[in-house]
């Protein structure tokens, strides 16, 4: 651990604040591994979201500059989102994320497996 960090000073409810949501972190791997998303594409990869919920993650991220938004002027409105050069800074700790959270699922199985061998 980084010795140098001062619990005091502690920044990650901030940087929790900005990713966390059950979707921000899946809208964002979604911007990541397929680049530029207009909204019914970024919908149609998470059929589970609604639409209300999808504009308003949108929107924080955007909010955060996390993300970006482009409108182009014509009819009916072309509307693209990408991920911005600073939100690709996230990229390190999503992944993280997501190995800590599949190696913490192995880890839970296999705690629960030796506790069902052990009570036969």
């Amino acid at each position: 651990m980084n010795r140098n960090i001062e619990p005091e000073l502690c920044q990650v409810d901030d940087a929790l604040d900005i990713i966390v949501g059950k979707w921000k972190p899946i809208i964002l791997l979604h911007l990541l591994k397929n680049g530029t998303m207009r909204f019914s594409d970024l919908k149609r990869s998470i059929p589970e979201i609604t639409q209300k919920m999808l504009t308003k993650h949108l929107r924080e991220l955007e909010n955060e500059y996390i993300i970006e938004r482009v409108v182009y002027p014509q009819v009916p409105p072309k509307v693209e989102y990408s991920i911005t050069d600073y939100g690709r800074s996230l990229e390190p700790i999503l992944v993280n994320m997501h190995e800590w959270g599949l190696n913490h699922q192995k880890y839970k199985q296999r705690k629960q497996n030796e506790g069902a061998s052990t009570t036969k």
